[in-house]
């Protein structure tokens, strides 16, 4: 898997918030018009989805149907783990770091993060002990 670019990003975003399958049409209502998309350029990065093999297309009859071969979980666990590797060498602890310095994070979003991060701890130790 590789990352894709913002336009084939936004279009698998439609895709992967509808029901699947998603023609065209359906595309160009939900993010083609507001960006000025023409329908050959939306059917050139549907080919390209479906070359990269997020997406596979089928015709019946006039229309094309679009069904996601990749689920956003997995997109988003894959853009993630490479961000984290490229940018901060896979360290959670650096990643906040920085994050906290450039944006000032509120008390309540460290409050937030101090409770997710001790949920985790209390798991993680009861699967070792399960062991």
């Amino acid at each position: 898997m590789k990352k894709l670019p913002e336009t084939e990003f936004d279009v698998m975003s439609a895709i992967w918030e509808s029901t699947p399958p998603v023609t065209t049409t359906q595309i160009m209502e939900k993010i083609g018009k507001e960006r000025g998309w023409a329908v050959p350029a939306l059917i050139t990065m549907l080919n390209r989805l479906n070359e990269k093999g997020f997406i596979y297309s089928e015709k019946k009859g006039k229309m094309r149907y679009y069904y996601p071969l990749i689920k956003y979980n997995e997109y988003l666990e894959f853009i993630t783990k490479e961000f984290m590797s490229k940018y901060f060498d896979d360290s959670f602890a650096r990643f906040f770091s920085t994050y906290y310095d450039l944006r000032m994070v509120s008390d309540e979003t460290l409050d937030a993060f101090v409770r997710w991060v001790k949920e985790r701890r209390s798991e993680f130790r009861r699967y070792k002990s399960e062991k």
